[in-house]
């Protein structure tokens, strides 16, 4: 459940300018219907094959805006149902754009979509941060099963290999005990290989929360849940790390990130050419969204899909959902392209453009206007 507007949420800006946002925002939205949508006639697609490490930090450089309040670390999912759109998600056409939310669930969407470039956009920095200790331990990593025990700091169990399920694995890894000397290791070569190898300009407090995020992993291991970070607060039926990636979709197929070695080969693919670009920012902000929709459109690619969790219900708590909207009408779309949304214990694909139409004709007013919407298949 990544959000890019909690509860509490402390605004950097004063009142009367969150006022005036939100007016001009309105304003906006007043103007956005499908056709000025479909007007929009980009060149052709000149997004990069791969991103130079220089490219790939500048980006989020660039893009991101100040760290965000979310009242919860969202280290894992708790989205049981997040693969029964993976089969609908993988018949749209490959090589769009992904864009995504909060940490691993995205992993799944992007092997399914094989998207030319994604960009995770989160109000908090701790998740670009969870996505950079990802992208060392999944490039470090020649396999499914390395991965879980640099994950996890637990010797790689004897007789895994390519055609090992999912519950092969991480039942071979509960009998595997968790070692404090790998995972000083592990957490040092992270910070090596982003650092030296890459080069990228993590700062000491980067680093450090980092490490503070690893070391959940390494505590909690497979059995890592969405309030494990804060003490276990919370409900108590929070799926786990493991069963996240042991579910299956609606056909009762396996499309998750490790459900196979094909997945993760496709995943560390992508990795390697820095095309899963991180960015922090709020949804309903004034440059993040923006930036990723200017540098999108300037190379003239189209977005696919778009996971937005439950995101939606903060910005209607927090009455910005209209500054949002604005947002999402700048980014170049299509006909096909979906949100991918977690509303009443469910995951549905919507249709963007369509919202976009309702929400400018004033038929979008509440968080329940959103939640009705949308279908699995």
């Amino acid at each position: 459940m990544g959000s890019s507007a909690g509860q509490g949420h402390r605004w950097r800006v004063t009142l009367v300018a969150a006022a005036v946002a939100v007016w001009c925002a309105a304003a906006t939205l007043a103007q956005v219907t499908d056709a000025q949508v479909a007007e929009r006639k980009p060149a052709a697609d000149t997004l990069p094959s791969r991103l130079t490490d220089q490219e790939y930090w500048r980006l989020i450089e660039e893009f991101s805006e100040p760290n965000g309040y979310f009242q919860s670390d969202n280290l894992v999912s708790n989205e049981r149902p997040f693969q029964q759109v993976v089969p609908a998600l993988r018949l749209l056409k490959k090589g769009g754009v992904y864009l995504g939310v909060a940490p691993d669930q995205n992993f799944t969407y992007i092997v399914a979509l094989e998207p030319k470039i994604a960009f995770i956009t989160d109000i908090r920095r701790g998740n670009l941060l969870e996505h950079m200790m990802y992208k060392a331990v999944i490039e470090l990593s020649a396999d499914r099963a390395e991965f879980l025990s640099r994950l996890f700091s637990k010797k790689r169990p004897e007789g895994l290999g390519p055609q090992s399920t999912a519950v092969q694995l991480f039942e071979a890894f509960a009998r595997a005990s968790t070692s404090e000397e790998l995972y000083i290791q592990n957490l040092q070569a992270i910070s090596d290989h982003l650092t030296k190898k890459h080069g990228f300009g993590l700062s000491a407090d980067d680093l450090s929360l980092l490490g503070k995020i690893y070391f959940n992993f390494y505590w909690f291991g497979p059995g890592l849940t969405y309030d494990s970070s804060s003490g276990g607060r919370g409900a108590s039926n929070r799926p786990s790390y493991e069963e996240l990636q042991m579910a299956t979709d609606l056909d009762g197929r396996n499309r998750a990130y490790l459900g196979s070695e094909e997945n993760f080969k496709i995943l560390k693919t992508f990795e390697e050419k820095n095309l899963l670009v991180p960015v922090v920012g709020d949804f309903a902000g004034s440059k993040a969204l923006r930036s990723v929709g200017k540098y999108l459109a300037d190379h003239g690619a189209t977005v696919s899909a778009w996971y937005v969790s439950n995101v939606e219900q903060y910005l209607f708590q927090n009455n910005v959902w209209q500054a949002y909207y604005a947002n999402v009408a700048t980014m170049p779309l299509d006909d096909e392209t979906v949100f991918i949304r977690s509303a009443s214990q469910n995951t549905v694909l919507d249709p963007i453009k369509a919202l976009l139409k309702d929400v400018g004709q004033g038929r979008i007013r509440t968080y329940r206007d959103i939640t009705v919407r949308g279908s699995i298949r």
